[in-house]
């Protein structure tokens, strides 16, 4: 089972910028779940304002530029896992949650193509 992990932050509580010693312990974990196999792919997002929204309404296609002020969550983040259940990616978001201390992820299991 496949299942991706957002992680989000709320901007006016942001956590506390990483030390050395967050980069190490995060280094970690990615690298033992990477050798696994449980997870397939990690990364952090940039700032809205470099981001993009796109939207299709009527038939026609919109972009909007950020940054998106009006959000009360801020993206920071994502994993995808490649598990043998829900409660073993909950596990290991909640491993990450630990390392980072405040924000929340958003757990979704990804549909096989064609499903």
């Amino acid at each position: 089972m496949k299942f991706i992990s957002i992680f989000t932050l709320d901007p006016t509580n942001p956590p506390p910028p990483p030390d050395e010693r967050m980069y190490q312990q995060m280094g970690a974990l990615i690298g033992e779940l990477m050798k696994s196999g449980k997870m397939l792919d990690t990364g952090g997002v940039m700032p809205s304002g470099e981001s993009a929204r796109v939207r299709r309404a009527n038939g026609k296609v919109s972009v909007t530029d950020g940054p998106f002020t009006e959000s009360k969550e801020v993206v920071g983040g994502f994993a995808v896992f490649d598990v043998e259940s829900k409660n073993e990616a909950v596990e290991l978001t909640g491993r990450f949650l630990a390392l980072v201390g405040t924000g929340t992820c958003e757990l979704h299991e990804v549909a096989p193509i064609g499903a």
